[in-house]
């Protein structure tokens, strides 16, 4: 790694923009990264996926981003830690003791839309007149909220993973979603037919409660097939693999297996938020559970992506705390986050990966979305799962694509 500059800002925000009455402020931090003789390139903001999940560090080995060189050969790139996450005021247990409405409604002030508010602070406080965003997945749903209200703003946007549905409900996403687990689910049984007699037999096993986590979860067959959201990335039959070789009833499968299912409790917000990012416009009233197909209920063997199940508030030890929290959350009615007129006269330039088999943001949809956008050129490929960004070679494509270096 090259040697870099890091310099770090916060920022005391509104929690509530448009709001003036509403005195209640939160912190909002982000590092600026620089690489020695890049101190006068332009800006590049990096919109985290998740929601629920802080930036990337650039110094930690295992943490720096892969695509941090190529982004710092054109930018100093702007690391936010976005509302509710990282060093920017985070969403934490300890909240809870305010009750769960007053928590519910903190966090209906955390969506795309407030995050573009903080950009645009954070930009002005760094005296840029135009910046450029890259958005990873949830990150691309921001900058999609950004070229909705704030496109004068932004020089070049970079997406990957995150053309989301504009203006259609999250069950149609969800729905798309189990077609997406349903092909990945059965491509890798052809691969590994043995493993679907392991998986009955795990299922069989959750539903008796025999395996229970190291931190105490009992786990309900919803969540053993929750694993299965590693299909969505690069690699992740190897994960999926890995787990259902070893014996269930050794300390490693254990483990893995906490570590392998979605959802954790480091970022609260990912569980208990996590239906709103595709609520445009819409309440979600746990809308991955209520549009579970029928095939997936009687065939416990196909595995689901990200795929948020009610009743895990009350098996998961770290969701349990959440469950009055997330049930607001779900019957809350979310105001549109995309304008499908601003975002066709937004002159919007830039590059936009979409990945043909992405079992998280569905390929149907993320082309409706292109369509909004002519000036995105796109780089439709097979090449990667959801994460293709952590391959390192996917950003600059999309720079050389955005610059015109590189024919589709």
């Amino acid at each position: 790694m090259q040697d870099l500059t890091v310099e770090e800002h916060t920022l005391t925000v509104p929690l509530v923009w448009d709001d003036p009455s509403d005195t209640r402020t939160i912190d909002v931090f982000a590092a600026v990264v620089s690489r020695e003789g890049g101190e006068d390139l332009p800006y590049l903001v990096f919109l985290q996926g998740g929601p629920g999940h802080e930036a990337p560090r650039p110094f930690h080995a295992a943490l720096a981003p892969t695509w941090l060189d190529e982004a710092l050969a054109h930018y100093r790139l702007v690391l936010l830690d976005q509302r509710g996450t990282g060093r920017s005021t985070p969403v934490k247990d300890a909240d809870l003791g305010r009750g769960a409405s007053a928590v519910a409604e903190h966090l209906t002030h955390l969506r795309a839309d407030s995050i573009v508010r903080d950009c645009e602070a954070l930009r002005e406080h760094l005296g840029a007149t135009r910046w450029s965003v890259l958005g990873q997945s949830f990150g691309g749903f921001t900058t999609l909220a950004y070229l909705s209200t704030r496109a004068s703003s932004l020089e070049h946007v970079y997406i990957t993973g995150g053309l989301s549905a504009v203006g259609r409900h999250p069950d149609d996403v969800y729905s798309l979603c189990y077609d997406k687990m349903r092909v990945a689910s059965e491509r890798y049984y052809r691969r590994f037919p043995e493993h679907r007699d392991v998986m009955r037999r795990l299922v069989d096993q959750a539903a008796e409660g025999g395996i229970v986590l190291p931190d105490g979860e009992v786990v309900s067959p919803s969540r053993l097939r929750s694993a299965g959201s590693a299909l969505g990335t690069d690699n992740g039959w190897q994960t999926l693999w890995s787990l259902l070789e070893l014996d269930p009833a050794s300390n490693a499968f254990r483990y893995d297996l906490q570590s392998a299912m979605p959802y954790g409790g480091r970022n609260p917000l990912y569980f208990a938020f996590h239906e709103s990012s595709y609520a445009d416009g819409f309440a979600t009233r746990w809308s991955a559970e209520r549009v579970e197909p029928d095939d997936f209920r009687e065939d416990p063997t196909l595995f689901t992506g990200e795929h948020i199940r009610r009743e895990w508030t009350e098996t998961v030890p770290a969701f349990q705390p959440w469950r009055e929290v997330a049930q607001e959350l779900a019957e809350f009615a979310w105001p549109r986050l995309y304008d499908e007129n601003a975002l066709a006269a937004s002159d919007a330039a830039g590059a936009a990966a979409v990945y043909v088999n992405d079992a998280y943001v569905p390929l149907e949809f993320s082309l409706e979305t292109a369509s909004l956008l002519p000036g995105v050129q796109l780089w439709q490929t097979s090449e990667h799962e959801h994460n293709g960004l952590r391959s390192g070679h996917v950003l600059s494509r999309l720079i050389d694509l955005a610059h015109g270096r590189l024919v589709r």
